[in-house]
């Protein structure tokens, strides 16, 4: 029985499918590693299994519950077991369009609308159905922005921004490089409210970079997941400035609580042509094939405006404005330079001014700055590093979510933008800022 490769002619001592993989791990330069911001929700779980109390500022989950509207649908549906069409079943496809002109003004229409397993899988079938194009992703954005740019082969850049400039690219950025590096294909990724920011352009910026990205012809990919979260429900979205060049993706994960549901939507403007859509339909059957029968059903009853689904988006955003902007000010009073948010429910502080009593303790990356805090005060946030920070500039995500959200919805919302973070059922997160804040000072 043979026993080699030489006993089939094949030259060489025998090689197992281990070998071969591992020797293929070597040399592939596009392996891409575990998402971050799961990562940090593991390494919580596993300090908690070991009696550890951790807050978890890390992982950006809604702390609201599902649309109930939308479970009981669920429910009603959980024996639907057909496969449906892959763009999304018909009556889904007009409610999100539906929802988006009402909430967002712009001209999203059924026939242009792409349903699929969240908006990240979207995200990624986009840069993959496009020719050769230069992805331009601002420092800071979402984790897995670059590194599925790197898995559909296409080339990314990052545009550094500041806090100055709100962690924002500016028109003047955008139009700079865009001359500095000459012609070609570009798609620049925007987020707004923005991850990790939760921060939001102000309207005549936006109309300046729309100006900019139309000069140029650069394509925009508006990810307005938190948009229904902007916490005035004044979201404005990209596709109202520049509607000719710009894709828009959202979904249920934030704005309705709803992220293990894995529903998310797409919209292709007409004026981007035929191709694209039909490039992203073939990926979608050669991959998801089709969105999960019930839920596209329970999605249907979440994207359907209603006295009660207003209710429920105003009293989130009522809530994650109040508790957003006490941990910006209070972190602020510390010297933690901080934005207040504009929508969804993250801030992006800026530990800087610690710089040099953070280096005598040992702590010169964010890296370092969060994991000593997760050590040490029980804290967990994810580093700058991780959204495409310098790994020395000290600054981090902060998820202000560990807490839950279905008291709160049952409550009139606090009557001003300040809160008492002593509230049973917020005291969490005043719990977690006192920490780092203490830690800061502590030596």
């Amino acid at each position: 029985m043979p026993d080699s490769a030489s006993s089939y002619g094949i030259p060489g001592s025998a090689t197992s499918a281990a070998d071969w993989l591992d020797r293929g791990y070597a040399e592939d330069y596009n392996a891409t590693a575990a998402s971050d911001t799961l990562l940090i929700n593991e390494q919580s779980r596993l300090l908690e299994e070991q009696g550890r109390r951790i807050i978890k500022f890390g992982f950006g989950q809604s702390p609201f519950p599902v649309f109930a509207p939308a479970v009981a649908t669920l429910a009603e549906h959980a024996a639907d077991k057909a496969y449906l069409p892959v763009q999304g079943t018909a009556a889904l496809r007009e409610r999100v369009a539906a929802f988006h002109r009402y909430m967002d003004g712009t001209d999203w229409r059924a026939e242009r609308v792409l349903i699929a397993p969240g908006s990240k899988l979207l995200l990624f079938a986009l840069m993959k159905a496009l020719p050769a194009s230069e992805i331009l992703i601002p420092a800071p954005a979402w984790v897995s922005y670059a590194p599925q740019a790197r898995l559909a082969g296409q080339h990314a850049v990052r545009l550094s921004t500041t806090f100055e400039n709100r962690w924002q690219v500016t028109p003047e950025q955008l139009d700079r490089y865009c001359r500095e590096h000459g012609p070609t294909r570009r798609l620049l990724i925007l987020n707004a409210p923005g991850n990790p920011t939760g921060l939001s352009y102000e309207p005549e910026v936006q109309r300046e970079l729309a100006a900019v990205a139309r000069r140029h012809g650069v394509v925009v990919l508006a990810d307005e997941i938190y948009g229904p979260l902007h916490h005035r429900g004044e979201h404005r979205p990209f596709a109202r400035d520049y509607p000719e060049g710009t894709l828009t993706t959202s979904g249920l994960s934030k704005w309705c609580g709803a992220g293990g549901w894995r529903l998310g939507v797409l919209n292709v403007p007409d004026a981007l042509g035929d191709e694209l859509l039909t490039r992203l339909l073939g990926i979608a059957s050669e991959t998801w094939s089709s969105v999960a029968s019930p839920v596209q059903a329970a999605a249907a009853t979440a994207y359907s405006i209603t006295p009660a689904l207003e209710v429920y988006l105003d009293t989130q955003r009522q809530w994650l404005s109040a508790i957003g902007r006490w941990c910006a000010q209070r972190l602020e009073a510390s010297g933690v330079r901080t934005h207040v948010p504009d929508g969804g429910f993250y801030l992006f502080p800026d530990f800087s001014a610690y710089r040099e009593a953070l280096r005598v303790r040992g702590i010169t990356t964010s890296t370092e700055l969060t994991e000593t805090l997760l050590e040490e005060a029980g804290v967990a946030l994810l580093p700058g590093s991780a959204f495409g920070c310098e790994p020395t500039q000290l600054t981090a995500r902060l998820a202000y979510v560990d807490f839950d959200g279905a008291g709160l919805l049952e409550r009139d919302p606090p009557a001003t933008l300040e809160t008492d973070m002593a509230d049973p059922d917020i005291r969490s997160v005043g719990k977690g800022i006192e920490a780092i804040v203490t830690w800061l000072n502590s030596r």
